[in-house]
């Protein structure tokens, strides 16, 4: 595209500039330059090249290659002023700087200069910078490219870039200013500033010296720093000559500080990247390299950062609704925000095309699980916003799916997790791994579930199995610590990451824990189904369905986060009240709870459409679970009720006439020996408790309500051969 002047003013222009689009073709003719719009970087204008070498025969205009800064555009300059020359042009190229990461193009510069102070003087600046730079890029080697810095700069030596490989540059001032005395006076001249410029330009390359010290280019792109731990980096790029792709990575202070420890990491980092340098030509290099470098917020972690109040995913992120891409630097930009994550063991294969996304799963996982499977889908959904609703209602429940082996627990799990962009991942058993090991695994999410397999089975890792404990989950209901540990910063900081996921619990037993375990879960059981035709087509179509197919709800989900937590807001208290008006609902954790997954289901229903007739037995099926949950926690351990069973059956085998195993002489107390009553179950044909988990769980007796442990008691039921009262240590408990 060629304005009208702009055809009249080629038939004598010294430079025509061949520029992208048109709006920078126009901002260049009303600075009086001949431009065109080639409409892209990757177009050669053979034919007009052609047209205007006939026009002006043995008088061809310079051509200037004004296409953006970025890197296929810069590759594209080069090929196409390589062609231009074989029909007899002379080319030049001109590259805006780009700042903070933000494209600029020629109309933003000509709008820049209109809105300055001095318009023409700054448009000039500009075009000089980029005449500049375009001369960097069109020089051929890495001499030429260094006595154009030079040229510019002026310093004796630096550091330079050439082909991806990396240069040093030195400058002999006192041997230039020797050799032009000595041409000056060869030519007798008076005065050394009348030598002519291509002269002065033959000697300052001979002045000059220039030599490879690495067989790469290392560039540092961004200093990063996680705040909490005092822990930093410098992200490096490495580009080589040859054909293989960049290499990414991180570089500690002490190892940009060292030609040493630069030449180790750099040849750990990148695969034959070999640094030969001095610590004197390191330094400079990093002195221009890492002067006013930008800083980027780090997170260790993937999932939602509540201090940024963004999800950050690999390579996606969403803030506020917004998705975002990470850059060619691998990191995201919000307004004035900086964001990546350092966590890279979790994969997660996200599909951004909402058109890719099926949904024909939800009939599906209701014919394989029916409510189970609603109110499972429903949990992970809700671990997304895990966080924020914690930082609300100061809780969010942890998820138990029991049963028996083959009742389709994984298939659900697998599933699920396809839908939060993880495929083949189930979850972790916490009775193979340690304390710091656990605490590692579940501090590498945010806003997702951590789920613990098989932690009630029998492990041949003994000490591990002996290091976890349910109770250590209970503070994670409120997002507390996962562990402490040490800043290596000389002082006695710590650095004290919160539990930003969600806890689910998936084994074959019920757990077997504490009340205030018990009180946090909301229990789903799972029994062996009655398989039909329909659906084991169902559960192999599940099966069957690839991340693909399904990750795209994890996008769909966050970008709602605006919408979600309104909803859930209001919707909580109604269910709140709700479950309040039944009178078998005492506790009130067990209502928040419940409460905070039935509101949850109707947020569900913002990311995908679910049947009326679903939701209805979905809210029944919590309210059910609820109830139950009640009564599991206000039944006895099953421990405790073979104990007070096997009591009844042993004091009733005198018909009641007296009792056998009660040494209380109060009606209203039980006073039992427990070494006692082991042996008369023994005697009686009557399974015998293990003692260390009768004493355990008996603490917690509800039929008969524990008084004192080893009372010394004045017995009623024995004496001495003299008839003489004895006393024994029993464990009393009060009658109800």
């Amino acid at each position: 595209w060629a304005a009208p002047r702009t055809l009249t003013a080629m038939r004598d222009a010294k430079e025509v500039w061949i520029v992208e689009g048109i709006f920078d073709a126009i901002a260049h003719v009303q600075r009086g330059n001949c431009a065109v719009s080639a409409m892209s970087s990757n177009a050669y204008p053979e034919a007009s090249l052609k047209e205007l070498a006939a026009l002006r025969p043995g008088n061809l205009p310079t051509l200037v290659w004004g296409l953006d800064n970025e890197p296929g555009a810069r590759a594209y300059t080069l090929k196409h002023a390589k062609r231009a020359e074989k029909l007899g042009f002379k080319s030049r190229a001109a590259q805006i700087k780009q700042r903070d990461g933000k494209k600029t193009d020629w109309n933003d510069l000509h709008l820049r200069a209109l809105a300055s102070d001095e318009p023409q003087e700054q448009w000039h600046a500009d075009l000089a910078e980029a005449r500049y730079l375009g001369d960097l890029l069109m020089a051929k080697t890495a001499m030429d490219k260094a006595l154009i810095v030079y040229g510019r700069e002026k310093r004796t030596e630096f550091h330079i870039e050439h082909s991806s490989r990396l240069y040093w540059f030195e400058f002999d001032a006192l041997r230039f200013e020797k050799l032009c005395r000595e041409q000056a006076a060869d030519r007798d001249l008076a005065e050394v500033d009348e030598l002519e410029q291509e002269a002065v330009a033959k000697l300052q390359r001979a002045s000059a010296s220039i030599h490879q010290i690495a067989n790469c280019y290392p560039e540092a792109l961004y200093f990063q720093r996680h705040e909490a731990t005092d822990e930093s980096w410098y992200f490096f790029r490495v580009d080589f000559p040859h054909d293989a792709p960049s290499v990414k990575g991180t570089f500690t202070g002490a190892q940009v500080a060292s030609a040493t420890e630069f030449k180790k990491r750099i040849i750990s980092l990148a695969q034959g990247a070999v640094f030969s340098g001095s610590g004197h030509q390191l330094d400079r290099m990093m002195e221009d390299q890492l002067f006013n470098i930008k800083t980027v917020d780090t997170v260790d972690f993937v999932g939602y950062s509540q201090d940024h109040s963004a999800y950050i995913f690999g390579d996606v992120a969403v803030r506020n609704g917004e998705l975002s891409l990470a850059n060619s630097e691998d990191y995201f930009e919000f307004s004035k925000l900086r964001l990546k994550t350092t966590q890279k063991s979790i994969r997660m294969d996200i599909q951004r095309d909402a058109e890719a996304f099926r949904t024909e799963w939800l009939e599906w996982l209701w014919l394989c699980f029916g409510t189970h499977g609603m109110i499972a889908l429903t949990f992970w959904f809700g671990s997304l916003f895990a966080n924020q609703i914690r930082r609300a209602h100061k809780s969010f429940p942890f998820l138990e799916a029991t049963g028996e082996a083959g009742a389709g627990k994984t298939t659900l799990l697998t599933f699920l997790w396809k839908l939060l962009a993880r495929s083949d991942y189930e979850g972790f058993d916490p009775a193979k791994s340690s304390k710091a090991g656990r605490a590692r695994a579940m501090g590498q999410t945010s806003g997702m579930p951590v789920v613990l397999l098989e932690a009630d089975r029998d492990t041949p890792d003994k000490a591990h199995a002996r290091s976890f404990e349910w109770d250590e989950l209970k503070d994670y209901f409120g997002g507390g610590t996962l562990a402490t540990r040490g800043v290596r910063n000389g002082g006695n900081d710590t650095y004290e990451p919160p539990f930003r996921g969600t806890i689910v619990i998936s084994q074959n037993a019920a757990v077997d824990a504490s009340e205030a375990i018990l009180t946090r879960i909301v229990k789903l059981h799972f029994r062996k189904p009655n398989v039909t035709t329909e659906s084991r087509v169902a559960a192999d179509n599940l099966n069957g369905l690839q991340v693909e197919d399904l990750s795209h709800f994890l996008i769909k989900a966050v970008r709602a986060e605006g919408q979600v937590m309104e909803k859930f807001k209001e919707r909580v208290g109604f269910f709140e009240a709700r479950l309040r008006e039944k009178t078998d609902l005492r506790l009130e954790r067990v209502i928040k709870n419940h409460a905070q997954m039935l509101a949850l289901l109707d947020c569900l229903r913002l990311v995908i459409d679910i049947p009326d007739d679903m939701i209805v037995q979905t809210r029944d099926a919590l309210t059910s679970a609820a109830m139950e949950r009640q009564s599991a926690i206000s039944a006895d351990h099953k421990v405790v009720n073979e104990f007070w069973e096997t009591y009844e059956y042993l004091e009733g085998l005198n018909n009641g006439e007296r009792s056998t195993l009660n040494h209380s002489r109060d009606p209203n107390k039980i006073a039992i020996n427990l070494n006692e009553f082991v042996a008369a179950a023994g005697r009686n044909g009557q399974a015998v408790p293990d003692l260390v988990d009768l004493r355990k769980h008996l603490t917690d007796s509800r039929r008969y309500k524990l008084i004192s442990v080893n009372t010394a008691v004045n017995s009623n039921i024995r004496r001495t051969s003299l008839g003489a009262d004895v006393t024994v240590k029993c464990w009393v408990f009060k009658k109800q």
